[in-house]
């Protein structure tokens, strides 16, 4: 996504979603690795988090100087602007703040604001798809609620312009069938010119050396409802998972090499602490770096602390403390084959 016009196809799509209240409830006996369920076409991956700040210049601060990110900068076409970064392999993180007291909000965007209380943190997140019709058809075939397909508009200022298909199309679903909010995304080819290249290759290089968003955490008082869920949705690759960090536990559930974490509380930590505060959310993402040290010797020097690192789900890996400033763990993981 390169505008707040996405998210608005988003939050409409997600408009008529309520969040249901849910009771503890054990993992139950991890699930035998099987092959994905038969029907979904083409392949889906985790694409983008949706990232609130209170203050777009503060999580812009953030994400610089305290973690080494590059951000890149959106719009703010009705009061909700947003900024960017950009993953060498398109993944994302959009930060996205109010920047006035009265915003012209869609339902969806006033459901997310109404869970967050004007707080940062993550309740949307997003699968790239390249068979949006298809998988959409099939979704809705198990038995799910997808919402129509919204596209960019004629007039999108990212876009190439008439004569060219729209920049992205998504749907979301009019009843959510996981914790966290969830769409689908298909995106059509970026531009070939010279320029427009080069300029998109510079905007996904990172100080902190960052490649890619390989994971969210999906936090709810319920994995296994979550995992079930995303199994009938056709991940059905899916082994336990425990983060010691945060004192969670839950699965690992496979989207094309990259990961969904669906957890809930391990005992007494931050899980249960976040889950009682915030209710379900999208806990922490898994960002890999080509180079592990060096991202983090800049986060101990933004945060002026020293960090251990830890062999985690997606190997060597440390976690960054973000989560008083962006409502949100950043876990950074070597890149298993660095780019």
């Amino acid at each position: 996504m390169s505008s707040p016009s996405v998210r608005l196809g988003i939050m409409v799509a997600i408009a008529a979603i309520g969040t249901a209240g849910m009771s503890f409830g054990a993992v139950a006996s991890p699930p035998g690795r099987q092959a994905s369920a038969p029907g979904l076409p083409g392949s889906a991956r985790v694409d983008h988090v949706l990232l609130w700040a209170p203050d777009m210049d503060r999580g812009t601060a953030v994400m610089t100087v305290k973690l080494g990110f590059q951000v890149r900068p959106g719009r703010d076409p009705a009061g909700i602007a947003n900024r960017y970064v950009r993953m060498a392999d398109r993944s994302f993180i959009e930060l996205e703040t109010l920047t006035r007291p009265h915003p012209d909000m869609d339902p969806g965007s006033k459901a997310d604001q109404d869970l967050l209380h004007g707080g940062a943190g993550v309740r949307t997140f997003g699968l790239g798809t390249n068979q949006l019709d298809g998988a959409r058809d099939f979704l809705k075939g198990e038995g799910f609620a997808p919402t129509d397909i919204f596209s960019a508009p004629a007039n999108d200022p990212d876009g190439q312009g008439a004569g060219h298909p729209p920049r992205w199309r998504l749907f979301a679903f009019d009843k959510q069938p996981l914790s966290s909010f969830l769409f689908f995304i298909y995106y059509s080819p970026p531009p070939t010119a010279a320029d427009s290249v080069a300029d998109d290759a510079a905007a996904r290089v990172h100080p902190n050396t960052a490649k890619s968003l390989d994971a969210v955490w999906l936090l709810s008082a319920d994995a296994e409802s979550d995992r079930k869920q995303l199994a009938k949705m056709g991940f059905s690759h899916a082994s336990p998972v425990r983060l010691a960090n945060v004192a969670a536990r839950g699965y690992d559930v496979e989207a094309k090499g990259t990961h969904v974490f669906v957890l809930q509380p391990d005992g007494p930590g931050v899980a249960t602490d976040a889950l009682a505060a915030g209710g379900p959310q999208v806990l922490g993402v898994s960002v890999a770096v080509d180079n592990l040290p060096r991202a983090q010797r800049w986060v101990e020097r933004g945060y002026e602390t020293k960090l251990k690192g830890y062999q985690g789900p997606l190997g060597n890996s440390f976690l960054a403390p973000t989560h008083g400033d962006l409502g949100l763990w950043v876990e950074f993981h070597a890149a298993a084959h660095p780019h």
